[in-house]
């Protein structure tokens, strides 16, 4: 008898499969840039790194809920000390979202996770969709600004879904 896969099966290896190549990405953040940023409206490097490898946690955190006010999103992001902070946060937060996942029932995927700003629904969509909406493209989104934050410093760009100019790793 074959074992029926879960919703957050699909997830857990989709997690797993793009932790390496935004490990790839965060490895390559210079110590000694973390505070540039190439716009004044724009995350420094460092606020964008500890984002990023902060992300899955923190939307397993959120996720795991069923209702919650918008955050405010004019709030200063943390700045980082190093590299290895940003590394050992990537870590920390990939074993929070996956322990999540693997206890996601598929009841509680499907069912209804909702936003709330100012007293009004802003957002409600399955559970598991708002997991893929921000747990994956979002970080997708901000894994590809970092690789331009990257090109801009003059730093090789590492192989995300193939060759970069800097990197290739079918040759």
């Amino acid at each position: 008898m074959q074992a029926t896969m879960r919703l957050a099966d699909s997830a857990i290896a989709e997690l797993e499969l793009e932790a390496g190549a935004t490990r790839r990405v965060l490895e390559r953040i210079p110590e000694d840039k973390l505070s540039w940023r190439p716009h004044p409206k724009s995350m420094s490097l460092g606020q964008l790194a500890l984002h990023i490898a902060s992300t899955p946690a923190g939307v397993a955190k959120i996720a795991s809920m069923d209702t919650m006010e918008a955050p405010d999103f004019e709030q200063p992001r943390p700045e980082p000390t190093s590299k290895a902070e940003v590394l050992e946060t990537f870590e920390r937060s990939l074993g929070a979202a996956k322990a999540f996942l693997q206890n996601l029932d598929d009841d509680r995927a499907e069912a209804t996770w909702t936003m709330i700003r100012a007293g009004k629904q802003a957002m409600a969509m399955p559970r598991i969709g708002f997991v893929r909406m921000v747990m994956f493209r979002h970080l997708y989104h901000h894994r590809g600004e970092m690789c331009v934050y990257l090109r801009l410093l003059d730093v090789p760009v590492p192989s995300v879904y193939g060759p970069s100019a800097d990197e290739n790793p079918f040759a």
